[in-house]
């Protein structure tokens, strides 16, 4: 989308969409529709995607939205994304668990969604192994790709919804051998004064520890590699000191992958493209709620106002060169509104984490989660 709300193409994000429907029931809850209006949009979502092909139920990347057919994301790459359609799934669960009552509207949708959630074959996107889960397929060219889903990065949830699926489920080896890499995914290194519990140097980019925590509660959150409540604050203090001391007296932060003036790249302390993401600071709320404050400010200020756009701050902008981006991307927007939330309310760390198939998948691999936190106990 561009700044000024008009549309760029007709290409839907799959994992977009589910932020998207993470964004609908937040509008739901503060009154900005009412409970019909965003039963009806999600209905429609799940009707649409319902029309989609699939490859052993996992959904491409991206989508035409008129038609629903699919859209390469590059030339090999046309069939399954495991990892996009975990993030749909995560937002079609919390919708289930939301839209609970017995009417017949809200039992269809329910219905519609459960479809779609069960249908995916995690089992078979393990290759018949006992190692990881893999990334990509397609009936055309295979596993061309081969990449394994594997930690630590932004796919967490990918593991813990495969654990914990009704049919297709994948055993508790494929997390600690393939995600875990037998414990190598963990740091214990320190950057910039905090130690980084996972992951490669200096954290990576910021939506890493972003976008399966908008709907995986990481307060009192633990495995046997991880307290995750440490490991999301201390990517974020990283991430936050780098900036500062690059850009000091600003208030200017977060690195994440977004929109740059040479097209969408990662950006993070390692790969410094002089892009500021606001969406990283501003899904930094449950985190750092005093920085994020201050950055929402400074944006807003920035350039006289120049980088807010129709529905927000716009993608991306960069410090140095006075680039501003003239884009919305639904991958970026999403997350901010479902962080807030969780700072304001936590409801849909509440809603995710109350599903039979989260509490099921955590508990297979090992998680613990204490005692319940209270909405206010942000990490």
């Amino acid at each position: 989308m561009r700044a000024d709300g008009t549309s760029i193409n007709e290409i839907a994000s799959i994992s977009g969409t589910g932020f998207g429907v993470l964004a609908i029931i937040v509008g739901a809850e503060r009154g900005w529709i009412t409970r019909d209006q965003a039963l009806d949009r999600v209905t429609t979502i799940v009707r649409t995607l319902s029309k989609a092909k699939r490859f052993h139920g996992a959904f491409a990347h991206f989508l035409h939205a008129d038609t629903c057919e699919v859209i390469p994301f590059s030339p090999k790459d046309d069939g399954g994304d495991l990892v996009e359609t975990a993030f749909l799934l995560q937002g079609l669960i919390c919708a289930r668990e939301y839209f609970s009552r017995p009417t017949l509207a809200e039992t269809r949708f329910r219905s519609l969604a459960q479809d779609l959630i069960t249908g995916v074959e995690w089992k078979w996107y393990t290759r018949r192994s006992d190692g990881p889960l893999w990334w990509h397929w397609s009936a055309k060219y295979r596993w061309c790709f081969d990449i394994a889903i594997s930690g630590w990065n932004e796919a967490l949830v990918c593991y813990v919804l495969a654990a914990g699926a009704r049919q297709h489920s994948i055993d508790p080896v494929h997390y600690h051998q393939g995600w875990a890499r037998s414990g190598a995914m963990i740091n214990g290194n320190t950057y910039l004064g905090t130690v980084l519990p996972l992951g490669e140097p200096f954290g990576g980019p910021l939506f890493l520890s972003q976008y399966s925590f908008c709907c995986l509660d990481p307060r009192r959150l633990s495995d046997r590699y991880c307290d995750y409540r440490q490991q999301v604050e201390a990517h974020t203090r990283i991430n936050y000191d780098y900036c500062q001391s690059k850009y000091p007296g600003t208030d200017l932060w977060g690195m994440t992958a977004s929109d740059g003036p040479k097209g969408y790249k990662v950006h993070s302390p390692t790969q410094d493209n002089d892009v500021i993401s606001p969406a990283a600071a501003l899904s930094s709320f449950p985190v750092c709620p005093e920085e994020a404050t201050a950055a929402a400010r400074a944006f807003l200020s920035y350039a006289d106002g120049k980088l807010v756009g129709r529905y927000g701050f716009v993608d991306a902008f960069s410090p140095g060169t006075g680039w501003i981006a003239q884009t919305h991307l639904a991958i970026d927007q999403g997350p901010v509104v479902a962080m807030l939330e969780n700072y304001r309310s936590g409801v849909l760390w509440a809603l995710f984490m109350g599903a039979p198939e989260v509490q099921r998948g955590l508990s297979r691999l090992g998680f613990t989660t204490s005692v319940q936190p209270d909405a206010q106990d942000h990490v």
